[in-house]
C-alpha cells in the first residue's frame, strides 16, 4: 500500500518471501504499482527498525518499505484508527487467478481470542471472490459507516477450509505502536484514552480478591451479547481504584495487545481478557468538560459532531451500536453536565438501542441515573446472628442470575413493545457475586447474610416485574383475539366490505400493532368496534 511517493506499507512475509528481509539474501525488492497512470516501477528497501514478523503467531507481519527513488504519483494515504467490532471493509488484492486484480468485500468481527492481534474478517456473502495469497499487505478500506472509504488496516493472512473461509486484518492502531514512524500518515483518535500512562497492563490487579472478581463480572457481560449501561465503583471505602477497570479494557486494545505477550494473556485467570476490539472508545473523564468528552467520541467514531446531544443521538444511532467506557465521570469538570447532557439519557437507552456503556464513578453515582448493572464493590452489612454457608448464598445467587436472564429475554421480546411497560430490575446478580467472591474467603461471615437476603428480595422483585408484564401480555392477546373474532363476526353478517365497521375497525387494529402499544388506548377502540359489532348484530 502506498503511503507517498517515498513509502510502501506491507506485510513482512511477502518481504521475506521475496528475501529482502534484514539479513535476507538481498537488501532490496521491486515493487510495481497499479495506483497510478502511468504505471511504474521501483526498488525499495526496508526502513530500519520496521521489521515487525512473528512467524507461527498471529501478532505483527508488517513492514515499512523506502522507495529508492520517488514515485512522484501524488498519491497519499491516510491510516484510521477506528473501532474493528463490526463494520464492511473492501480489500483489493492480485492473486494468480487475476493479475489485473480484484476485490472483494469482507465483514469486521473483532477478535475472540485471549492472545494475537489479528482482527478477524468473514466472508459477506458465499459464493463472492474471497481473500487469498496475493491479497497480503492490502488495505483494508471501510464501506460503510462514518469510516467509509477510509483504510483501518492491513490484511495479514487467510484462512481456507473448505467451505469455511476467514481472513486477519492487522489493524492501524497495532501497526502504530509496532511503527512510530507512520504516525504522519494516520488519523482518528486512539481506542484507550483511560488512565494516566498507555499501553502496558497496570500489573499486581488480579491479585487482590476483589480487583479479580471486578474484572470477571465485567468481562462476562462485554463479551455476551448482553447490551445495558453498567455503573462500576472505583472507589468508596474498598479503595479498590480504576487500575482492575484499565487492564480489562487494554486486552481489548488493538495498540496495548502489541505490547503485551501472549503468554501473559494465555496464562491470566478465567474471565480476565477480552476479545481484540471488544470495546470501541474508552475515556477518562476527569478534569475534562463536557465538550472534551464530546470531542472525544465525535473523533473516535468518527461521528458529524455538534454539542452534546447531537454527539448522543449520533451514538444512539449509530451501527454496529458501541461498547463505550468512560472513568471517572463523577470527577469531570462539571458532572452534572456531563451526566445531563450527554451521559444520562445515553445510559436510559442504552438497552434498548443494544449499546453497552461503562460508567466509572469514585463516589456515589447520581441518583436519578438509570442504569441495567452495578459493580459496586462497597460490602454489604449482613445479620452476624443469622449465619449461612458459602455455598447455600452461592445457589440461591445462581438461582437469581438464571432468573434475570429470564426476566430480560422476557423484557426483549415483550417489554420493549408496550407503552408503560414495568422496568426490568436492575441485575442484581453480578454485583453480590463479587461480594460473595470477597466474602467467602473469610468463612463465616456476616457478609454471606447480607448477600443471600439481597439476592433473595432481588428474586421477589423479578417476580413482580414477571407477574406484571404478563399481565399486559395476556391483555394484548386478549384484545387481538376480541378484535379479531369480532371482524370475523361482523364479515359473516354484513360482508367485508361494510364502511362504518371498517372504520372503526381500523384505528382499534392499528392501536394493537403500533408500538409502543398503549393497551389502555387500545383497549377503548376495540370496545368500541366490538360494542358497535355486537349492537349491529342485536338489531339484526
Amino acid at each position: 500500500m502506498l503511503l507517498d511517493d517515498r513509502h510502501v506499507l506491507t506485510c513482512a512475509h511477502v518481504v521475506g518471501d521475496a528475501g529482502a528481509a534484514p539479513g535476507g539474501i538481498t537488501s532490496h525488492v521491486r515493487i510495481s504499482s497499479v495506483a497510478c497512470r502511468p504505471e511504474w516501477s521501483r526498488t525499495a528497501q526496508v526502513a530500519p527498525g520496521t521489521w515487525v514478523y512473528e512467524p507461527g503467531t498471529q501478532r505483527g507481519d508488517v513492514a515499512l518499505l523506502e522507495l529508492d527513488e520517488p514515485a512522484d504519483c501524488g498519491i497519499r494515504t491516510t491510516l484510521w484508527k477506528a473501532p474493528i467490532s463490526g463494520g464492511t471493509v473492501q480489500v483489493y488484492g492480485f492473486p494468480d487467478t487475476a493479475p489485473f486484480g480484484m476485490g472483494t468485500d469482507a465483514r469486521l468481527a473483532g477478535s475472540g481470542h485471549r492472545q494475537g492481534e489479528w482482527g478477524l474478517l468473514k466472508r459477506v456473502r458465499a459464493g463472492d471472490p474471497w481473500i487469498e495469497p496475493g491479497y497480503s499487505g492490502a488495505g483494508a478500506m471501510a464501506v460503510d459507516g462514518e469510516f467509509e472509504g477510509r483504510v483501518i488496516g492491513i490484511v495479514v493472512a487467510d484462512f481456507v477450509d473448505g467451505d469455511a473461509k476467514a481472513a486477519w486484518m492487522l489493524p492501524t492502531e497495532t501497526m502504530l505502536t509496532y511503527l512510530p514512524r507512520i504516525r504522519e500518515f494516520t488519523g482518528g483518535d486512539r481506542t484507550d484514552e483511560l488512565g494516566s500512562s498507555h499501553g502496558e497492563l497496570p500489573g499486581d490487579v488480579l491479585g487482590d480478591p476483589l480487583r479479580l472478581a471486578l474484572t470477571q463480572e465485567l468481562t462476562r457481560l462485554l463479551d455476551s451479547d448482553w447490551s445495558g449501561t453498567v455503573v462500576v465503583g472505583t472507589g468508596g471505602t474498598t479503595a479498590v481504584g480504576d487500575s482492575w477497570l484499565v487492564r480489562l479494557v487494554r486486552t481489548a486494545d488493538p495498540a496495548a495487545r502489541a505490547t503485551v505477550t501472549d503468554a501473559e494473556l494465555t496464562g491470566a485467570p478465567g474471565d480476565t481478557v477480552l476479545g481484540l476490539g471488544a470495546i470501541d472508545a474508552a475515556y477518562d473523564a476527569r478534569g475534562k468538560s463536557v465538550a472534551d468528552v464530546s470531542g472525544y467520541l465525535t473523533g473516535r467514531f468518527g461521528l458529524p459532531g455538534g454539542d452534546a446531544h447531537e454527539v448522543r443521538r449520533q451514538l444512539l444511532r449509530r451501527r454496529p451500536p458501541a461498547c463505550l467506557v468512560v472513568g471517572g465521570v463523577d470527577r469531570a469538570q462539571d458532572p452534572e453536565a456531563l451526566v445531563e447532557e450527554l451521559l444520562g439519557q445515553l445510559a436510559a437507552r442504552a438497552r434498548s438501542r443494544g449499546v453497552r456503556l461503562v460508567l466509572g464513578f469514585e463516589g456515589t453515582p447520581p441518583a436519578d441515573l438509570a442504569y441495567d448493572v452495578s459493580l459496586d464493590p462497597e460490602p454489604l452489612r449482613g445479620d452476624a446472628a443469622r449465619g449461612v454457608t458459602a455455598a447455600e448464598v452461592q445457589t440461591v445467587v445462581g438461582q437469581l442470575a438464571a432468573a434475570e436472564d429470564t426476566a430480560s429475554a422476557l423484557q426483549q421480546e415483550w417489554g420493549v413493545r408496550f407503552f408503560a411497560a414495568p422496568r426490568l430490575p436492575t441485575r442484581a446478580a453480578p454485583r453480590l457475586r463479587v461480594r460473595l467472591a470477597v466474602a467467602r474467603a473469610t468463612e463465616p461471615n456476616p457478609e454471606l447474610t447480607a448477600v443471600h437476603d439481597r439476592a433473595v428480595d432481588a428474586r421477589a422483585a423479578l417476580a413482580r416485574f414477571d407477574h406484571d408484564l404478563r399481565r399486559m401480555i395476556a391483555t394484548y392477546q386478549d384484545l387481538s383475539a376480541g378484535l379479531e373474532l369480532h371482524r370475523v363476526r361482523a364479515a359473516r353478517y354484513f360482508g367485508d366490505e361494510d364502511r362504518r365497521l371498517a372504520e372503526q375497525h381500523a384505528p382499534a387494529a392499528r392501536a394493537l400493532r403500533t408500538e409502543p402499544i398503549d393497551l389502555v388506548a387500545a383497549r377503548k377502540l376495540v370496545g368500541r368496534y366490538t360494542d358497535e359489532v355486537n349492537r349491529r348484530i342485536e338489531e339484526g
